[in-house]
């Protein structure tokens, strides 16, 4: 009954931020709101203790939410970025875990290098989530975020291979070597994707049987979509490779597989708004989680700093800033590198970096923002080496760990919205462009389809349609598409009389919807009328709503 309880709670407390963070006059971000009320649910005033399993949270909140990323990530924009996104989430990473590894083991007493590798390797992974928290969607230009995304996206697998690495040398399971390391990370890296692949292509293929077993029936198809990203994790971790990468690559395969495009009407429908809801109350739940532990890894820390005679409590405070400078250093010299060894280099076919100004190298070094897989990482460090030893310095590990995500959520609030000032995030008459383009070419297909079903009908028989009422509904059709045809050669009136059309619908619809109710408590029609029209008006409702 308490868990039943603590999730209630906490469910309440993620709905609550959102409404918390309108209502104040002044403006933070979303991530920050959920940690502050963690924190203080956490206090002894409220005492709200929940015991965080490291492996039970990457299990249940990190599957749903990186399948979500996946599936998001346009697959051709992720593979035209691919060389930077390795450059980010693999060779970036290899020089945070050795560079800062051995910059905490000289500059932290009581650390040892093993240890040390261990902190580096779960501080490397940034989170896009709480990136989108700080700054809003499309507020970072697309280059630039698609970019980011994709290296948040490989770079949690990275981080915490380098850390099974470390853990596994200082627990004396394993010998390190260069080439071992090597071969073991393209296994697990490689199998975890592959394996991701393979779920969701089975998945797709039951999906279809499914359709054809039950129909329309949306409620079966949405359960085993839910499942879909916690099945390619557990599988790809019980065969021993990434779990991670796995649900990145079910999320990506579902977008290119046609299974969401050749599913009924209802699941794609219900489907978005499930995992919006979802994903919103999972994120949540991840930050008020890191809330939730800040109070006891503060007090344990600092109780067992006072008792280690070579350490000082103001001192870790200190180290907690000069780590997270040592991280915006290191990426922002090679984020500049690589810009600078693309101009140089790659003339014929330069990476993106190339392009990017001083600002834009700011942005993506700011950007770098850690958050809960660091977390989940540095406390699934062993508390007891197999001698019955306790783990070297882990309390300075989690306290560390934990304070750079909040310091890097702090400087991200500062920073960011100041280098993003001003700046154009994206070419709206570009946009709008294409947008007329498309219309334009989508209406010339229609009119020749509407032709030839016209052809079809007045020939067909068995339909035994009056031919004048054939045309007038036709030619009704027709018009209107052909005005969307042309709408290139004037383009305001256009806009403006599918607008004024738009706005006259809506209108009568929310009417026509008031009125439904008004026949159901004269109960001139029944509840199941009621229920089935209503939903006829919300799908139209919802379809005029889309295009504004």
């Amino acid at each position: 009954m308490e868990i039943f309880f603590t999730i209630l709670i906490l469910t309440l407390m993620v709905s609550l931020s959102g409404v918390i963070t309108r209502i104040l006059p002044f403006q933070i971000p979303l991530p920050l709101m959920q940690i502050a009320i963690g924190a203080l649910l956490a206090w002894p005033t409220f005492g709200l203790h929940v015991d965080f399993d490291p492996e039970l949270f990457l299990v249940l909140f990190i599957p749903p939410l990186l399948f979500a990323d996946g599936w998001k990530t346009p697959t051709h924009e992720f593979i035209q970025h691919g060389r930077e996104i390795i450059g980010l989430a693999l060779a970036l990473v290899i020089i945070t875990v050795v560079g800062i590894g051995f910059l905490i083991y000289w500059m932290v007493p009581g650390i040892p290098l093993i240890p040390a590798f261990a902190l580096a390797a779960v501080l490397s992974p940034t989170d896009a989530v709480a990136l989108s928290g700080i700054v809003g969607e499309g507020r970072i230009p697309k280059r630039i975020m698609g970019i980011l995304q994709g290296e948040a996206l490989m770079n949690d697998a990275s981080g915490l291979v380098s850390l099974k690495f470390a853990v596994a040398v200082a627990m004396g399971t394993m010998i390190f070597t260069v080439g071992g390391a090597s071969v073991e990370f393209m296994k697990v890296a490689i199998g975890g994707l592959l394996a991701g692949f393979a779920v969701s292509w089975l998945y797709g293929r039951s999906l279809r049987l499914m359709s054809r077993w039950s129909g329309d029936e949306p409620a079966t198809q949405i359960v085993l979509l839910f499942l879909l990203p916690f099945a390619s994790y557990l599988i790809a971790e019980h065969i021993g490779v990434s779990g991670i990468l796995a649900a990145v690559a079910a999320g990506m395969t579902i977008t290119r597989s046609g299974v969401m495009r050749t599913a009924p009407l209802a699941m794609r429908l219900r489907a978005n708004s499930v995992w919006a809801m979802l994903e919103f109350v999972f994120n949540g739940m991840v930050f008020l989680m890191l809330g939730l532990q800040l109070p006891g890894i503060l007090e344990t820390s600092l109780v067992a700093a006072e008792a280690d005679p070579n350490v000082e409590t103001w001192m870790l405070f200190l180290d907690i800033v000069l780590i997270y400078f040592a991280l915006m250093l290191v990426r922002f010299l090679w984020l500049w590198g690589m810009k600078s060894f693309s101009k140089r280099l790659l003339k014929k076919k330069p990476m993106e970096f190339g392009a990017w100004s001083m600002r834009e190298v700011l942005i993506a070094t700011f950007a770098g923002v850690r958050g809960a897989i660091t977390l989940a990482g540095v406390l699934s460090i062993p508390l007891l080496l197999p001698s019955g030893e306790v783990f070297p310095a882990r309390y300075e590990l989690v306290f560390l760990a934990a304070g750079v995500i909040l310091f890097s959520l702090f400087v991200g609030v500062i920073m960011l919205p100041i280098l993003l000032r001003h700046l154009d995030v994206a070419d709206k008459t570009q946009s709008h462009r294409e947008e007329r383009m498309a219309k334009s070419v989508m209406a010339e297909v229609a009119i020749v389809a509407i032709q030839k079903m016209e052809e079809r009908l007045a020939s067909d028989t068995e339909e035994n349609i009056d031919n004048e009422l054939l045309k007038e509904v036709s030619s009704r059709v027709i018009g209107n598409l052909r005005r969307r045809a042309d709408g290139r050669n004037d383009v305001e009136n256009t806009e403006q009389e599918e607008s004024l059309e738009r706005r006259f619908r809506l209108t009568a619809l929310r009417s026509e919807r008031a009125e439904l109710y008004h026949l159901r408590a004269t109960q001139k029609i029944s509840n199941e009328t009621l229920t089935k029209m209503l939903y006829d008006l919300d799908l139209m409702e919802a379809l005029l709503i889309e295009k504004e």
